[in-house]
């Protein structure tokens, strides 16, 4: 049951209702990745038939304007012809062998050409691996087995990562996992983002089982939370300083915010990166890489063990090469930032003009918005917001054709497909459904 009344006729959902059923006697929660269930905000999710442009069309013939994009990776918009095109001739080809490609050759430099700092590069099938690769490397190279993350930040659902982590756990209010031994979770360390005392006291008393310290740069898993001024810079000095390495975890921001993902934005380099979404073109892909002497500790370089079968698979990686060819082209980002920047306003202005409290943050085309009047620089102040008027105002907008995240404590996204049409339309939509919260 939705949580409000409409604003408009309520859409036909017949269909998505009796595939959801069906899904739930097969999967578990009727989903195959708990946010989509709509747990957080009430209902039942939308069985999605097909995808174009910046939209996407349902079972039951119902259309949407799409802000979640597949939780980032359509920054190009779904389908687009050129991703097709590249797609069919690699499929054409074979979709897997087992054995090294030119393609993957291509798709490493074009990474290490938008991040020097990953002078080596290693694909591999998703993010959970990549990091899980990652922080596996850093371990082997400092000889150290603690790890420190930030509360709220989600970095895949590997056992260690899972503590005080955000996206679905943030969502359905699940504090860690079950299954995760103790003997696991207590090499991970976690102190609020954007505090960099609470790191320096950590620094202090660890120092020396401190293998590394990962962190999204741009929070997108508790919402979108900038990092504060300062905190990356000095996050980068004390771990220099200690022998500890900086891992980012960019795998919403890399090639999301600009070409260079946040460490170019800041002007930070981290020792590791992790990439996914954006590069593999809408196609399951993750990477990792850092400094040479820490890459060449991994198999078959070095006594790091990591492999996959389907790692450097010839569709995500031509998929993933044509993106960042159109990603190159002058002017995708500076349109991606205006655009972003007209949504933001339009809606933080029909915020106002009702009467709502709304925290509005934003980096490029990864925007947030909270239910609440308070400054959102952690979990603990991104908590403060009023989920349950999230719940109400998601189902309004979704009544009037606009999909956003079916949770508070997720991001949203703009694609180059999104027209001012578009734009005009969910402004429109905002007004009418904050006027009648």
């Amino acid at each position: 049951m939705v949580l409000c009344a409409p604003i408009m006729k309520t859409m036909k959902t017949t269909r998505s209702a009796k595939l959801f059923a069906d899904a739930q006697q097969l999967i578990p929660g009727g989903v195959n990745s708990p946010v989509r269930a709509f747990r957080s905000v009430g209902g039942q999710p939308r069985f999605i038939k097909r995808a174009k442009g910046a939209r996407l069309y349902d079972v039951d013939g119902n259309s949407y304007i799409d802000y979640i994009l597949s939780w980032g990776p359509m920054i190009l918009g779904h389908a687009a012809p050129a991703i097709i095109r590249t797609i069919k001739k690699a499929a054409a080809n074979g979709t897997s062998y087992g054995a090294p490609t030119e393609l993957e050759v291509t798709l490493a430099r074009m990474i290490n050409q938008a991040f020097p700092s990953m002078e080596k590069v290693r694909l591999v099938s998703s993010g959970t691996e990549a990091v899980m690769s990652a922080i596996r490397v850093a371990r082997g190279f400092t000889k150290r087995d603690n790890i420190l993350k930030f509360d709220g930040c989600y970095h895949g659902h590997s056992d260690y990562l899972l503590a005080k982590a955000g996206s679905g756990l943030a969502t359905l209010g699940i504090p860690d996992s079950l299954g995760v031994p103790a003997d696991f979770a207590k090499h991970t360390l976690t102190v609020p983002y954007n505090d960099i005392r609470a790191v320096q006291q950590i620094i202090k008393e660890q120092r020396n089982t401190l293998a590394c310290i990962i962190l999204e740069p741009i929070a997108g898993n508790m919402g979108v939370v900038p990092p504060a001024q300062d905190f990356l810079r000095t996050l980068r000095r004390l771990t220099a300083e200690n022998g500890i390495l900086l891992i980012f975890d960019e795998v919403i921001s890399g090639f999301r915010v600009t070409y260079g993902g946040a460490q170019t934005l800041y002007g930070i380099t981290p020792d590791l990166t992790v990439l996914g979404k954006i590069i593999g073109g809408g196609l399951p892909v993750g990477a990792y890489g850092g400094r040479k002497e820490i890459m060449d500790l991994i198999a078959p370089s070095g006594p790091v063990y990591q492999a996959g079968t389907l790692s450097g698979n010839p569709l995500a990686v031509s998929a993933g090469i044509e993106t960042l060819k159109q990603l190159k082209v002058r002017g995708v980002y500076k349109k991606l930032e205006e655009k972003s920047a007209a949504l933001a306003e339009g809606i933080g202005q029909a915020a106002k003009k009702a009467g709502i409290p709304l925290t509005q943050t934003r980096v490029g085309s990864m925007l947030g918005a909270f239910f609440t009047s308070s400054a959102v620089v952690d979990w603990n102040t991104a908590k403060l917001s009023d989920t349950k008027r999230y719940g109400q105002f998601f189902h309004k907008m979704l009544e009037q054709g606009i999909y956003l995240a079916p949770s508070q404590f997720e991001a949203a996204f703009l694609s180059t497909a999104h027209s001012t049409s578009d734009i005009e339309k969910t402004i429109k939509a905002a007004h009418a459904a904050f006027k009648s919260l």
